[in-house]
């Protein structure tokens, strides 16, 4: 889909100025960031104008006090991440794919491992400005984090895919960087080895700020992020290791894979209770890589040679098995030829209600038309 025109607004002024114009015209308009999550869900509908966010990639305000910060929607997260470091703090958020934008970060709602302890984008966004479809320009929240007035944004926007309003900036609730981290890292063999290694270390009281499952179907890995002050990241750390057995060893960085997308050309996003890792682990092939964060969240990747029926067999046994948790599985991306062959986001029992928010906010459908779940 090539869009007709570009435009790439410095402040949220001229952002509102553009949004204005597109809608007297008429315009389909998609914001895009670094790119690195523009193949995410469906190609739209129509894209009249791109909104490019690369000059609205300022930190506007890091209140080191109160541990927030007010960056731009354009603000690239591993940068933000190097000017928060500078006061000891972060934005406990992974970056699976480097380059990726504050504004794209919270439109595709991405988040890995240390989710299981921090969140996601929606539980860290305490404050977002955006342009409505119509040009007005939105505000929610504020600057202290107990701050809860008007109409709560972040968590509307965030993993809304550019359907609802232009992101123009955000603020963040921070932690303080930690004094001192290790890893725990063990080998397993198959399904069950997995499954007995994450529960063990979610049962126990180590306290971890991140478990996750890397591999494939037989050998894989499970990795446990401890956090905290120099000695009682040792002494926890020691307790891990001897918990999970002789094949586990710590370590002071991650293991290969940490917080990333397993390899391949089609990627599946799995969200179900913890649990639900033995059952997703003994239906997959060997030749397909997974990860799985302890807080039931993780990514399925397939190899390039996969057809469209073999990711339609995949993806309709993982929603069969994960469903049995309350769970589901979302294709993020995939090539052309599969994408319109399968379902990319499967059942939707709020599909009805998102529809009626997605009219409030664009009610001539002009914002990532068709991007979204059912079409929205």
């Amino acid at each position: 889909m090539e869009p007709a025109l570009v435009a790439a607004p410095e402040n949220v002024t001229e952002a509102a100025d553009v949004m204005r114009v597109a809608a007297e015209n008429g315009l389909a308009v998609v914001p895009r960031g670094a790119e690195t999550r523009l193949d995410w869900g469906a190609p739209p509908e129509r894209c009249d104008l791109l909104v490019d966010t690369h000059r609205l990639d300022g930190l506007i305000e890091h209140a080191a006090g109160d541990l927030v910060a007010k960056v731009e929607a354009g603000l690239p997260m591993d940068r933000l991440a190097e000017k928060l470091a500078e006061r000891g703090q972060r934005l406990a958020l992974d970056v699976p794919l480097p380059g990726s934008t504050v504004g794209g970060t919270i439109a595709t709602g991405a988040a890995g491992p240390l989710r299981s302890l921090y969140g996601t984008p929606r539980n860290l966004v305490i404050g977002l400005t955006i342009v409505r479809a119509d040009g007005q320009i939105a505000r929610s929240g504020g600057k202290v984090v107990k701050n809860v007035a008007g109409y709560d944004l972040g968590r509307l926007f965030s993993g809304s895919f550019g359907t609802l309003g232009l992101i123009v900036d955000a603020t963040f609730r921070l932690h303080p960087v930690p004094a001192a981290t290790a890893y725990v890292v063990c080998a397993v063999n198959g399904p069950e080895d997995a499954y007995d290694a994450v529960q063990t270390v979610l049962h126990c009281a180590v306290a971890p700020s991140a478990v996750e499952y890397i591999g494939h179907i037989g050998p894989g890995t499970v990795a446990v992020l401890l956090e905290g002050v120099p000695e009682g990241v040792a002494a926890r750390a020691r307790q891990t290791a001897e918990l999970l057995g002789e094949n586990a060893e710590i370590r002071e960085t991650a293991p290969d894979g940490w917080g990333r997308y397993p390899d391949g050309t089609t990627l599946i996003d799995l969200s179900a209770p913890p649990p639900a890792l033995r059952d997703l682990l003994t239906l997959l092939g060997p030749d397909i890589a997974v990860s799985w964060s302890g807080s039931g969240h993780g990514h399925v990747g397939l190899p390039a040679e996969s057809t469209p029926d073999e990711v339609a067999d995949v993806l309709g046994r993982l929603r069969e098995a994960l469903g049995r948790h309350r769970g589901g599985a979302v294709v993020r991306y995939t090539p052309e030829e599969v994408r319109g062959e399968i379902d990319l986001w499967g059942p939707i029992p709020a599909l009805a209600l998102m529809r009626r928010v997605k009219d409030q906010f664009d009610p001539d459908h002009r914002l990532s038309p068709g991007r979204f779940a059912g079409g929205i």
